[in-house]
């Protein structure tokens, strides 16, 4: 049976919905990555890793399910609405992102099992930096499930703030090595998940760009004076 127009609405609204409890999950995963840091749980931290599996399978899923929707809509010359397209690509793209967070986390987790029996403490500034990603993932995968532009800008100017958590804690650790509060080994593994934690952050502006790019139809880009909108080319005025 040929795809119609509101078939492709509504198996987009599933792909979007399941989407969002990917992002939901990858939440979850995060937040309770991060917790064992500060507990030092090594066996929480195996376990949490394996979740990651679910995670990839349900990407390949999303993914697959986009793909066939497009290709059904392509050979059947369903008529697509603009904002369709635009909801279908962030989809995709934002699929990938919440992947990529989640690989994170998994390096994360890794690296409190490397820890093992070294109980030195992080800097305070380390939770502070940690709560702050989990809030603004949190703030990011609610910004595409609403279509929310301004709940996605918000995001992008939580950029700032994680930068200068990352400076803080690295010179704290720095004094700590050479004062003795910690080994050099810990202080190696503190910056490794803090790079993580960045990476996260990096992730959420991606995901961000790419509600304000389906919210609005303009484009976000970071430059040095700040995040800037693009407007797309009008494609009559480009081919004339």
């Amino acid at each position: 049976m040929p795809i119609t127009p509101e078939h492709f609405a509504d198996r987009l609204d599933r792909i979007r919905a399941r989407l969002v409890e990917q992002g939901k999950l990858v939440v979850q995963l995060t937040e309770q990555t991060f917790n064992t840091i500060y507990e030092r749980d090594a066996a929480a931290a195996a376990e949490l890793m394996t979740r990651d599996d679910e995670i990839d399978q349900a990407d390949i899923e999303i993914e697959r399910d986009a793909v066939d929707l497009l290709t059904l809509a392509i050979r059947d010359s369903c008529p697509i609405d603009p904002a369709q397209i635009r909801s279908l690509l962030t989809a995709v793209k934002v699929n990938n992102e919440l992947e990529r967070i989640a690989d994170a986390s998994t390096d994360i987790a890794r690296r409190v099992i490397a820890l093992g029996e070294r109980t030195s403490p992080f800097p305070k500034t380390t939770r502070v930096m940690t709560n702050s990603i989990v809030g603004v993932l949190r703030d990011t995968v609610r910004a595409f499930r609403d279509t929310n532009a301004e709940k996605a800008k918000a995001v992008l100017a939580c950029e700032g703030n994680t930068l200068s958590f990352h400076e803080l804690i690295t010179r704290d650790a720095e004094v700590r090595v050479a004062d003795g509060r910690m080994g050099v080994d810990t202080a190696f593994d503190l910056h490794a998940i803090i790079n993580q934690a960045v990476l996260m952050g990096d992730h959420c502006t991606n995901i961000a760009e790419q509600v304000i790019y389906e919210a609005t139809g303009t484009i976000v880009r970071h430059t040095t004076a700040g995040w800037v909108e693009q407007n797309l080319p009008n494609l009559k005025e480009r081919d004339s």
